[in-house]
């Protein structure tokens, strides 16, 4: 190709939003040119190329997106360590994602430090690479933040982006008992999210002991109803992985 035939392109391309065309176009080029490959081959291995690149980046914002703390995966997961956790349930909902698009929650109940944020993260993780919008919080995180927002008169437009997600997971519910306020906003996510958006929910309370964060009973039923309406109920009921790791430590010489 002449000079002015280049630029032109490789203006289009940008243009177009195709980096990987732009970026691979000469080389593929000739390596078809090598191999004698016609046309449409050489636009098939660009377009593939281009596709992939534009998936892998798609996932990574997606990742970003989702502001998992720590990123955590099933294949760091030791289930010898945990054997009260269903293995085969975690790894059936990991799968395919198919309780999303079922829009049912999964509910991660035990002691702490037994891997109930890991899989969480795991699950979260794995959704992201499915394509699914997620969104990673503390509960108390979350419920400082729609607190702050009635202050700023910005909730309808959090609530709006909580909304469109497809997985909202909601980490360690329990350690800090809420206010009335607090309460009645979270539940509001969470009746909102009823039968639209799939939620992940960590605790280590037992259900009949949430109303000790919640602090109404009223509003407590409300919220197991919406919950455990179409749920899968994980519980991990080993000792804590931390406590494990401190006490070796302490041993060591």
């Amino acid at each position: 190709m002449s000079e002015p035939s280049t630029l032109l392109l490789e203006h289009h391309l940008k243009a177009l939003k195709l980096p990987t065309f732009l970026r691979d176009y000469k080389s593929m080029a000739a390596a078809c040119a090598q191999e004698r490959s016609d046309y449409p081959a050489y636009l098939l291995q660009l377009a593939e190329r281009e596709l992939i690149d534009r998936e892998r980046r798609a996932a990574e914002r997606r990742i970003r997106d989702a502001r998992f703390p720590v990123l955590k995966t099933l294949e760091t997961f030791d289930f010898a360590a945990q054997p009260s956790i269903n293995a085969a349930l975690v790894r059936e909902l990991i799968g395919h994602g198919e309780y999303m698009m079922k829009r049912e929650n999964v509910l991660l109940v035990g002691n702490p430090g037994t891997g109930k944020t890991h899989l969480a993260t795991a699950l979260g993780f794995a959704a992201c690479g499915q394509g699914k919008k997620v969104r990673f919080a503390t509960t108390t995180a979350l419920v400082t933040e729609l607190l702050e927002a009635r202050e700023s008169r910005s909730l309808a437009r959090l609530q709006k982006q909580l909304e469109r997600l497809d997985l909202l997971i909601l980490d360690e519910l329990g350690y800090v008992p809420f206010s009335k306020s607090g309460a009645e906003l979270l539940f509001d996510v969470i009746s909102r999210a009823y039968e639209r958006t799939s939620l992940i929910v960590t605790t280590n309370l037992p259900f009949e002991n949430w109303t000790e964060v919640l602090g109404s009973e009223r509003l407590t039923g409300a919220m197991l109803d919406r919950l455990t309406h179409r749920v899968h109920i994980l519980e991990a009921n080993g000792a804590s992985y931390r406590l494990k790791d401190a006490k070796k430590r302490i041993k060591r010489p």
